[in-house]
């Protein structure tokens, strides 16, 4: 799904998996570009590639497709129906701008406020980053309109933050139903509601990134392309374990040779 190298000029020096592993290196252990270990490529190589393939939609369709295969393997269609929405307000570090960071109110956050939507699996379909003072209700229309655009999802569930007239507005505009699922009126304590426990399992599984951990980005954008290769990563992850694990049949050369050593002394 990478773009092929230009047949005329110099060859690539760098393989693809290096840049890839260079990126998701980035992402995972929060250092600065300059700061990645020489076992990658030069940094200014991993982040050109970075920026280039964030602008040509290469990161969106390679989410996509990871999408598709992580849902075929769990039985489902390959396309959701159905999505869930949420907001994370989280502190920007001083190299955002002030004209793209704001105060979140309710949360006491000053940074930055990401939406995003997912599948019922909880595997990310849809990231919109804005300033942290922007209300759920207002800031939703950006990924509902995303989602609405690039996928089939036409229900959407959502908690009572995102109720009003964005409800009105997802079902004269989108034809998408967006259904807000309220705690129960006897609740006390934390309980694990239906259908939004999965959305927020997605956003604890992003912050796991340390670069998540707080917005670094300078652009919005780069911020979603951010987030972007997180749920790559965990897609990954979830494609590649393996069975659960078992004894070995036959003991290891090392431990056997253990065993005679004990037993000769």
């Amino acid at each position: 799904m990478l773009p092929s190298p230009q047949w005329m000029g110099r060859p690539e020096k760098h393989p693809r998996r290096a840049i890839v592993d260079g990126i998701l290196y980035v992402v995972r252990t929060g250092c600065a570009w300059r700061y990645l270990p020489i076992d990658f490529p030069p940094w200014q190589t991993v982040y050109s590639h970075f920026q280039r393939w964030n602008r040509r939609g290469v990161t969106d369709r390679i989410l996509t497709e990871l999408r598709e295969q992580v849902r075929l393997a769990h039985d489902r269609q390959s396309q959701p129906t159905a999505g869930i929405i949420d907001s994370q307000s989280v502190r920007a570090s001083d190299t955002v701008h002030s004209d793209t960071r704001g105060y979140d109110s309710g949360k006491k956050v000053n940074g930055r406020k990401r939406f995003i939507v997912t599948d019922t699996l909880g595997l990310l379909v849809t990231v919109w980053v804005l300033a942290a003072s922007w209300q759920d209700r207002d800031g939703a229309k950006g990924a509902l309109l995303a989602t609405y655009a690039a996928t089939p999802i036409r229900n959407v569930f959502a908690d009572s933050g995102f109720a009003g007239r964005l409800v009105d507005w997802a079902r004269n505009i989108l034809r998408t139903t967006l259904e807000i699922v309220r705690k129960p009126a006897d609740q006390q304590g934390f309980v694990v509601h239906r259908r939004r426990w999965i959305v927020g399992r997605t956003l604890a599984w992003l912050t796991t990134h340390r670069r998540l951990a707080r917005d670094y980005e300078t652009r919005p954008a780069t911020s979603e392309a951010m987030i972007r290769w997180a749920a790559i990563a965990s897609m990954l992850a979830r494609l590649a374990q393996g069975g659960p694990a078992h004894p070995p049949t036959t003991p290891h050369p090392r431990h056997t040779r253990l065993t005679d050593m004990r037993n000769s002394h």
